[in-house]
């Protein structure tokens, strides 16, 4: 008896252990099913932001000067943003309004381009991508030119990136800058994290060393959602291409730049363009390719641009260059990328700009935007898919804190600067020259009357820029 008693008292013991088990691996399996969910549910993001690259350097747009097979592919299974812009036609205030969804003028950031050891700074108050996405559980790295603030205070790890690696600004903005009389710059620091690890790095190689790190990133965070910034330093003078892409240049410039000791011989560099456009095409395509290898691809939205119009190359068909207000330093050549979410081979010639990518970001990554501030940007998700219309009404065209012109569909007036007072039909006169303001009166007054409602509403919306007291170089 007693022997049958503890024959089913083991029997049930078992049962017990057995039952544990299967309740406990049930509630992992459910556990992890939820977190893979989770992780499948929010989509990566990667911009790979170029520098002083126009409308017509890529094939895909056009250009003939150049080869860009990886972004053309790129183009091919994505799709090609006609009419994209950037907030303004230089580096630092374009590059505030992308991380802030913000016109710069907004955000005090509208006036210059930021110095080596400058005072100002993108005020640490704002709200970035990374801030954004990082609430929402997402690594954040950034990979390339800063150039909002090279101050310790500033610095993009304080701006809501897990990690840095690359240039507080410009890479022209060293001891050999082409116009060493006017500046003295101090030595170029290249960064990871909030350290200096070198000092004028031999910038031939930064856009081997940006895509290194930057597959290293994806390569590391490919189980868990990531945002990287890629904002290469190139195609900004001086032109830069690593020796792999030296090879095919003409042999003249490659006899001059092997002589070129610490000396940087800028307008012979500019004949290595389309060198320098290989290299970056070239890391397009292997940021691309690690996506495909890591299963990623499917769940991960790319974007490729530029942050203002060219100083050397083309911009073609497009009037004006960087700095200019004219749709060649504005608009820029832009893909979009996101197998199975945006249409292969669609084409979009709806207004967009890089603003809209903060906004547009936190939607599809269920995230909360700010909203204690007003934002510029707008969700274009459902734009990129073909499906709406563009969300803005009017764009505005600002060079430093001057509103230049104004457009609202296909119509663009300028109100101030080189060849003002003009209006255009961009339907039909893309290259801005054919001034039809004569013969539409009733266009000009819809357009005066909006520039001046929105300079009159952004004056009570203004949030400063960060200053610092007694701003230092970054050194070693």
């Amino acid at each position: 008896m007693l022997h049958t008693i503890h024959k089913k008292a083991k029997v049930f013991t078992n049962s017990s252990v057995y039952f544990v088990c299967f309740f406990v691996c049930f509630s992992l399996s459910v556990a992890y099913s939820q977190k893979t969910k989770e992780k499948i549910s929010k989509p990566n993001f990667i911009i790979i932001f170029t520098d002083d690259q126009g409308y017509a350097d890529l094939s895909c747009f056009g250009g003939t000067h150049v080869n860009t097979p990886e972004i053309d592919k790129m183009a091919a299974e994505g799709a090609k943003l006609t009419s994209f812009y950037v907030a303004a036609p230089f580096c630092t205030p374009s590059r505030a309004a992308l991380m802030t969804g913000s016109y710069p003028k907004r955000i005090g950031m509208a006036k210059r381009v930021l110095l080596a050891a400058d005072s100002l700074g993108l005020n640490p108050n704002e709200v970035t991508i990374a801030e954004v996405l990082k609430s929402a559980g997402y690594k954040t790295g950034m990979f390339g030119k800063w150039h909002l603030g090279d101050q310790p205070e500033f610095l993009p790890t304080k701006q809501g990136f897990d990690e840095f690696f690359g240039i507080p600004y410009s890479h022209d903005i060293h001891p050999f800058h082409g116009n060493q009389k006017k500046f003295n710059f101090p030595s170029l620091p290249l960064l990871d994290g909030e350290t200096v690890v070198e000092l004028d790095p031999d910038a031939d190689y930064l856009i081997k060393r940006i895509t290194e790190r930057t597959l290293s990133f994806i390569e590391q965070h490919k189980d868990e959602p990531f945002f990287v910034y890629m904002p290469h330093t190139s195609p900004h003078r001086p032109m830069l291409a690593s020796p792999e892409f030296m090879k095919n240049a003409p042999e003249d410039v490659k006899a001059i730049l092997k002589n070129e000791g610490e000396s940087v011989d800028y307008k012979t560099r500019d004949k290595i363009y389309p060198q320098t456009i290989a290299e970056i095409d070239w890391s397009v395509g292997q940021i691309l390719e690690a996506l495909r290898t890591n299963g990623l691809d499917e769940n991960t939205f790319v974007i490729f641009t530029s942050d203002n119009g060219p100083m050397v190359g083309s911009a073609a068909p497009l009037k004006g260059k960087k700095g200019s207000t004219f749709e060649g330093g504005m608009r820029m050549p832009t893909v979009v990328w996101w197998p199975g979410k945006i249409p292969a081979g669609s084409v979009t010639n709806e207004l967009l700009t890089a603003m809209d990518l903060l906004p547009t970001f936190t939607k599809l990554a269920s995230a909360e935007m700010p909203t204690d501030r007003v934002l510029d940007g707008k969700d274009v998700f459902s734009v990129l898919q073909g499906k709406s219309k563009s969300p803005h009404e009017v764009f505005y065209y600002y060079n430093k804190n001057i509103l230049q012109a104004v457009r609202s569909g296909k119509w663009k007036l300028r109100i101030a600067g080189k060849e003002s007072p003009a209006l255009y039909n961009l339907e039909d006169d893309i290259s801005e020259t054919k001034n039809i303001i004569a013969a539409h009166p009733d266009i000009e007054t819809r357009l005066r009357s909006a520039a001046t409602e929105f300079e009159n509403k952004l004056k009570i919306n203004i949030r400063p820029a960060g200053v610092v007291k007694n701003p230092k170089p970054l050194s070693k």
